[in-house]
């Protein structure tokens, strides 16, 4: 086993005790590439009874979690983020239930190669082996990890946020009671219990023991993870999507998908930061918007010409003077930088200077404007007439998601099935030698 942290680097008993549950995700995870997929789809639908059978346990530790987030002070777009409900656990349930009705990846032939000394080389989908998740503050990451992880043949170590940790503890313990139910290792899912810090560095420094780390949550965490893993990392990146408005288009189009994109759950990375509308339409526009917006308890930031197309309207509330930062946040609330553009280029500069590469729309009649944004937009999905809450694991028919990777190598965009596997090669031979 590769030793990759040095004596004193963390407290012993912190190390021994992360340790004690990646060896045992390693064994599991040498057992989970042979189950049969009808063995991991009775596993899920296992798991989904358990998480209904524990919902009253579930929702009492939530509740904990919650009350101990709003004595902190959090903000209620936090709190959202924590909340778990019935119907929330249902649709865990239902994310199951899709996963297990998804085809199984391992084992796919990808390709299949004859040699002319007769060699026969086929590329197969294989598992990763030990996925460690690092996330923050939203439960339902707990479940749709465990799932996507085990279907693929994975074993999942998950370390939560502090904020969730009741929440999260009584997630996995429904989750290993399902898989004990289906016959299953509970091993196959690990919770790192530990709220220290250390235990990050601990998790994405296994080298050899955990292959590849996935950060999900903030800026703070994703930067940590990145800058200092020894192990693979996926990045999943934070959300400062955009919404453009272009000259040509249906107006009434516009604002439903603004007003979705920003208020249908903003505490999300794929919820609009920043609104960009074209000059030709902005005075027509940005009234009807903003009255909207408002209507739904929105703050506006705007650019000189934003305040000076809105002045004197009624209805639209305080609109606060834009500032550098603005264009750059991304808020997780019910604020909404606006911008006027000359052009649909200055649009997609604006995006590339500030965007995340994570979700853009335009919205236009115009089919090419739209396939130049499409095409000319550097992100992991680009959206034409539709708002960018879309993109999801779920909505994209993933079942679930693990996260959203906006870097490029291997995974990008949300993460369902394949985006877990790896592949090798098989090679069948008669008794050839290399001469």
């Amino acid at each position: 086993m590769t030793q990759t942290t040095q004596p004193g680097d963390f407290t012993s008993e912190l190390q021994s005790a992360v340790y004690a549950k990646l060896h045992l995700a390693k064994a599991a995870a040498t057992q989970l590439g042979l189950l049969s997929t009808e063995v991991k789809n009775t596993a899920l639908l296992k798991i989904a009874d358990a998480l209904w059978e524990s919902r009253d346990e579930i929702l009492a530790a939530n509740q904990e979690d919650v009350q101990a987030a709003r004595a902190d002070g959090q903000p209620e777009t936090r709190i959202d983020r924590l909340l778990l409900t019935e119907q929330r656990i249902r649709g865990m349930m239902d994310g199951l239930a899709q996963v297990a009705a998804l085809p199984d990846p391992i084992g796919t032939v990808l390709d299949s190669i004859h040699r002319p000394n007769g060699l026969r080389i086929e590329k197969v989908r294989v598992p990763m082996g030990v996925i460690a998740m690092v996330y923050e503050s939203r439960p339902n990451v707990t479940v749709d990890a465990a799932s996507l992880a085990f279907k693929t043949g994975n074993a999942a170590v998950l370390r939560g946020g502090r904020e969730a940790l009741q929440s999260n503890a009584a997630l996995v313990g429904a989750i290993r009671t399902g898989l004990a139910a289906a016959g299953v290792t509970p091993d196959a899912v690990q919770f790192i219990d530990r709220v220290e810090r250390e235990s990050v560095d601990i998790l994405i420094r296994a080298k050899g023991m955990v292959d590849l780390a996935i950060p999900r949550g903030g800026a703070g965490l994703i930067s940590l993870v990145t800058q200092r893993a020894l192990v693979p990392v996926i990045e999943t990146g934070v959300g400062n999507c955009h919404v453009y408005v272009d000259a040509e288009a249906n107006l009434d189009k516009a604002e439903a998908i603004a007003v979705n994109a920003k208020v249908q759950r903003p505490s999300v990375c794929n919820a609009a930061e920043t609104l960009l509308v074209h000059q030709q339409v902005a005075l027509d526009f940005l009234p009807r918007v903003a009255r909207a917006m408002a209507a739904q308890g929105v703050q506006l930031r705007g650019c000189e010409r934003t305040l000076a197309a809105l002045k004197g309207q009624s209805g639209i509330g305080d609109v606060i003077p834009a500032s550098q930062e603005d264009w750059e946040t991304e808020y997780n609330a019910l604020i909404l930088a606006v911008r006027v553009v000359d052009s649909l280029e200055e649009a997609m500069t604006h995006i590339g200077q500030f965007g995340t590469q994570h979700s853009e729309a335009i919205v236009t009649e115009d089919v090419r404007a739209a396939r130049k944004f499409l095409e000319g937009v550097d992100a992991a999905a680009v959206y034409h007439n539709a708002s960018t809450r879309f993109t999801d694991g779920f909505e994209f028919g993933f079942g679930a998601e693990i996260g959203i990777s906006t870097q490029k190598l291997h995974a990008r965009g949300p993460m369902g099935l394949n985006e877990l596997t790896s592949y090798k090669y098989m090679v069948y031979g008669n008794g050839q030698v290399r001469g």
